[in-house]
């Protein structure tokens, strides 16, 4: 018997008062069919019912279906994801009197919280959501992996509590989702920032944090916190840049190991930069036929061709390459906004949901390096942050370094940063109510912890799951690792940044596995689109028609006229662009979709 994977949908609900509506879970699984377009299954009793896409990719056995049960049908569990240490905790288990059905992962779930209850979630690593029902106990147990890589969205309605992987299928339901959090849509229309709470843009449809689970019974429903990541905040440390170095490449190799197992074709997001080079290289060790997915632009000022050739050469690697076109996102923006649920806030998202579309059909599965910048320092915006720690904790020549390095490495940055924020900063008058928000504030390690939970990976891991599993792809994320992330934690800030260098101890570690131009690059650009001529050129009809529109004037969130007369003078070179312009164009095409024409959302589907 094989392993199966738990590429899914999971949906699900809790009655307080009244049993569950069958009807709608059943809807509520067809609207996820994209999740799981291979098979579905249900459970139902008179408090509970759970169900479940499957995306088979091996262990196609009926014992490897779910809702998945223990040995005499006392716990159920909806699952979506991938516990890599399953083998290790099979054979705990197994040691311990557990008899086992399947080969399948999700069961490691059931009897691990037979085994140790809420604190199963300690023993994972991996990525997760699901929802497990306790029959004995009268309880339904609900959790997220660490960094919130998998998704899970709730709402209370009916005396019920009802869930899903994504917020559309919770629009099945005609009293769930009908209004805007406009605390939400203020926020992000301010700053770019969404997933930083539990909330979401639409209220009282909320989400289970990273790290973070439910309990809910008749007494109600209580949130928990199982785990949290301390970084480091010491400023250097005894420990050698060899060692650091040499524990790094380890650990990330049996990360990269462990995020492999699979029997059919993987495929990886190869951009050309340094976190998406350095898993290519390593999984080609292992899997030298693997196939590469790329975006490509005519306009070389965003094109990394010239990378990736340098990683796929003399390699047995078959790369593909799409190049993301502005009159194919006019075609795509529908499905890329049903897709997404909220909105984003710039049109790099498309870049890498043509990449997703173009291994649809190739590989299942897909290794993409997020998380790496978060844990390393690899934001440029980060470094004023961590220079103005040096000075307040007297790290004065250390800081002159820094500074000096910083300018030295990324002068023309700083020159545009400096330039952006101004532009942007004329840009808060085109909203009706600008909310300020502290993204790049406090002690460095409290930011990172920050960008890793609240304000920039969530976002990030969002898209990426959205965008992969819209085309039935499992996307995995081995820089997340949990022996890894925590190793990455331990570290000194000088192991993060060091002379205006970023991401220092990756760079470090991974000197001749990748080339040296790639190692040593100091721009960053990942899967980015050439949005600023876009709008300005290609897409100028298209935004025109929309800022124009009367439901744009009433939205409510901008002035419209302000944001005419902003958009006709970047037209006309007047001024700049900043990424404020696509994302009121993007709220206001989000709530065309999910409340103008909220009737006809499920056309074709239900």
């Amino acid at each position: 018997m094989e392993k199966e994977v738990s590429m899914c949908g999971i949906i699900g609900q809790y009655c307080f008062k009244g049993q569950p509506d069958k009807e709608l879970i059943k809807n509520m699984s067809k609207i996820l069919t994209h999740r799981g377009p291979d098979t579905d299954g249900t459970y139902f009793n008179n408090t509970v019912g759970l169900a479940h896409r499957r995306l088979g990719i091996i262990d196609l056995s009926t014992s490897a279906r779910q809702p998945m049960f223990n040995e005499d049908h006392t716990v159920v569990v909806t699952y979506n994801g991938e516990i890599y240490n399953h083998p290790y905790l099979r054979s705990i288990l197994i040691d311990k009197g557990h008899i086992f059905k399947s080969n399948a992962d999700t069961e490691i779930i059931v009897h691990a919280y037979e085994e140790w209850g809420i604190n199963c979630l300690t023993q994972f690593n991996g990525m997760w959501a699901f929802a497990l029902w306790d029959n004995r106990k009268k309880v339904l147990f609900c959790a997220r992996d660490r960094f919130g890589i998998k998704p899970f969205y709730y709402s209370f309605v009916d005396n019920s509590i009802i869930f899903a992987s994504e917020i559309k299928a919770l629009l099945a339901h005609p009293n769930i989702g009908t209004s805007q959090n406009e605390l939400m849509v203020k926020t992000f229309l301010s700053s770019g920032i969404l997933d930083h709470t539990h909330a979401t843009m639409f209220d009282k449809i909320y989400q289970i944090p990273p790290s973070q689970g439910l309990i809910i019974n008749v007494d109600g429903i209580k949130q928990f916190r199982y785990c949290d990541l301390e970084i480091n905040n010491n400023i250097t440390s005894i420990v050698s840049d060899d060692n650091v170095a040499s524990n790094i490449i380890h650990l990330f190799k049996k990360a990269i190991k462990s995020h492999l197992k699979s029997d059919v074709p993987i495929g990886t997001c190869l951009s050309g930069g340094i976190d998406s080079s350095v898993i290519v290289k390593l999984v080609n060790s292992d899997h030298p036929m693997q196939n590469t997915f790329s975006a490509q632009f005519t306009d070389e000022r965003f094109d990394e061709t010239k990378y990736i050739k340098l990683v796929t050469a003399n390699t047995s690697i078959e790369p593909f390459f799409i190049e993301p076109k502005p009159n194919e996102l006019i075609k795509d923006i529908d499905h890329l906004i049903y897709t997404q649920d909220e909105p984003f806030g710039s049109l790099s998202i498309y870049a890498q949901y043509c990449v997703m579309k173009l291994a649809h059909g190739k590989v299942k599965v897909l290794l993409d390096g997020q998380g790496a910048d978060e844990l390393f320092g690899g934001y440029l915006a980060y470094q004023k942050n961590y220079i103005s720690e040096l000075i307040k904790r007297n790290y004065w020549i250390l800081a002159l370094k820094e500074i000096l390095g910083s300018f030295r490495h990324h002068r023309l940055f700083y020159r545009y940063a400096i330039y952006q924020t101004l532009v942007r900063n004329k840009r808060k008058n085109l909203l009706t109510d600008y909310i300020k928000t502290h993204r790049y504030e406090g002690k460095f390690n409290t930011m990172l912890h920050n960008e890793l939970f609240t304000t920039n990976l969530p976002s990030l891991l969002h898209f990426e799951d959205r965008n992969s599993m819209a085309f039935s792809i499992e996307a995995r994320v081995p820089y997340l690792d949990t022996e890894f992330t925590n190793y990455i934690a331990s570290l000194p800030y000088n192991q993060k940044i060091r002379n205006g260098v970023t991401k220092f101890a990756l760079r470090n570690a991974i000197k001749g596995i990748i080339p040296e131009r790639i190692r040593m690059r100091m721009d960053k650009m990942g899967f980015v689109t050439p949005e600023e001529t876009w709008m300005k050129y290609e897409l100028k009809a298209y935004i025109t028609d929309i800022i124009y529109s009367t439901s744009f004037k009433h939205r409510g969130y901008w002035d419209s006229d302000k944001v005419i007369e902003d958009y006709q003078k970047f037209i006309d070179g007047k001024t700049t662009y900043s990424p404020e312009i696509w994302r009121i164009v993007c709220v206001e095409l989000w709530a065309r979709k999910f409340f103008d024409n909220r009737s006809i959302l499920f056309s074709g589907i239900l």
